[in-house]
């Protein structure tokens, strides 16, 4: 089965929590703390596996949490960090949040990869809060929680050409007299329902890869028929092949025919327009092809449309040598492959940076007789922060003090023993707490 989209959820590795301990050695009287501190939570990382083609892994696996780093140790010994959880992709994976639609990362070598949850850093022992004042603190930080996110892959066909046309135009049957690629072919409409891709020999020494791609309709710009599950695959091709029925079966006008496919490529992808492009008249064997081609050839003059028309016939292989010969001449004049709307090619990696913390990154409002605070960076600082001790519990004060807040509260009519609500934890506010 081929899949080319999945939604999955990824969690980094929370961080190891701190500890508080103390060297007690013989003939040490005052040895001082010796908590070490938590390792590091494990990344998870998404690496390009040239080996898949698919993303049928992941309609049965959708969650991936890597481990967490372990606790800090006594003697000062720091807690392991937690490997990180590798999870292999197919080449032309296009990675997007799905809060925010932000295109992560779009990797198409082998071996590339991007850190897509990044793991919590592990909570700092009590020997990192010695000081000359302070020489036995009970203080130890918990870890932090890991990144998690849901994400979006897009698996886009990794192929040189790509064959574009409406159902039953012989874009199937063309694939597979070129290459070893065996596609099923009927005489209905929708026959490809997924990508095929083949390797095709030129026969003078170069090669390139051809994709059979699903036919279009009108309206699949907007998701009519299969709409996007085509037009996705097409981002990815170095040139379109756009095949053409020259018999005019079912009374159809290839002229028209060509026209609309077009239009729905730019309305999806206006950059699409610029992509080279090569015009198959295909069955040509068939009567009256001829006459539809001159004309076909006329209408394009007409609208100052300035395309190479290369007759061929599928079916009896006629032509499909010349056609070769220039479509492998086009794909050696485009090195790279084309960049995927919303990402460079050369970003292999996500930047994770610190931002700058604002002094007054925090808000108070009244709800009744309880002052609610809102402030991402306290939140943050609660979960790090060990209750269990007194010292943990004063440091906890003090940087809440220190932040302005206790004066803030006082501004706006907090009395002691005022209920304080900071998340999910409920506080007492103490006005002898000074």
């Amino acid at each position: 089965m081929f899949v080319d989209k999945a939604k999955i959820f990824v969690k980094g590795g929370d961080g190891g929590d701190g500890l508080v301990a103390f060297r007690r050695e013989k003939y040490v009287p005052e040895g001082g703390p010796a908590g070490g501190d938590g390792g590091n939570g494990g990344d998870v990382v998404f690496r390009v596996d040239e080996g898949l083609r698919t993303l049928m892994d992941f309609r049965y696996q959708k969650h991936f949490k890597a481990e967490r780093g372990e606790k800090g140790r006594n003697k000062s010994m720091h807690g392991a960090n937690s490997e990180d959880m590798i999870v292999r992709i197919p080449p032309g994976t296009t990675i997007i949040d799905d809060d925010t639609q932000e295109v992560i990362a779009d990797l198409t070598r082998h071996g590339q990869e991007v850190v897509v949850a990044k793991g919590g850093r592990g909570g700092r022992g009590n020997t990192r809060f010695a000081t000359a004042r302070v020489t036995a603190p009970e203080i130890a930080e918990n870890g932090e929680e890991g990144v998690e996110r849901w994400v979006i892959l897009e698996m886009k066909v990794m192929a040189d050409v790509g064959l574009v046309g409406f159902p039953s135009v012989g874009k199937s049957t063309l694939l597979s007299v070129v290459s070893a690629a065996k596609p099923k072919i009927a005489a209905y409409h929708f026959t490809t329902l997924t990508p095929n891709l083949g390797v095709v020999d030129v026969g003078d020494g170069r090669s390139f890869v051809m994709a059979d791609l699903p036919g279009l309709i009108e309206g699949a710009h907007e998701g009519v028929g299969l709409g996007h599950e085509f037009l996705r695959h097409v981002e990815r091709t170095r040139v379109i092949v756009h095949v053409v029925d020259m018999s005019a079966a079912d009374g159809r006008d290839p002229y028209e025919d060509f026209i609309k496919i077009n239009e729905e490529i730019k309305l999806y992808n206006a950059k699409l327009e610029q992509r080279p492009q090569i015009v198959v008249a295909n069955k040509m064997d068939m009567p009256e092809s001829e006459d539809n081609l001159a004309m076909f050839k006329e209408q394009l003059a007409a609208d100052g449309k300035d395309y190479a028309v290369y007759p061929i016939s599928a079916l009896t292989r006629g032509g499909v040598q010349e056609l070769l010969y220039k479509i492998s001449d086009i794909v050696e004049s485009i090195p790279n492959a084309p960049e995927v709307e919303g990402v460079a090619q050369t970003e292999e990696r996500k930047v994770y940076r610190f931002e700058k913390r604002e002094e007054n990154d925090f808000t108070i409002r009244r709800d009744n007789d309880v002052f609610v605070i809102e402030s991402p960076s306290i939140e943050k600082l609660i979960k790090r922060t060990n209750f269990t001790t007194q010292d943990g519990i004063a440091r906890f004060a003090r940087i809440l003090r220190n932040m302005g807040i206790d004066d803030e509260l006082r501004k706006r009519g907090a009395v002691h023993g005022q209920t304080i609500q900071i998340g999910d934890f409920d506080f007492e506010f103490d006005e002898n707490n000074l």
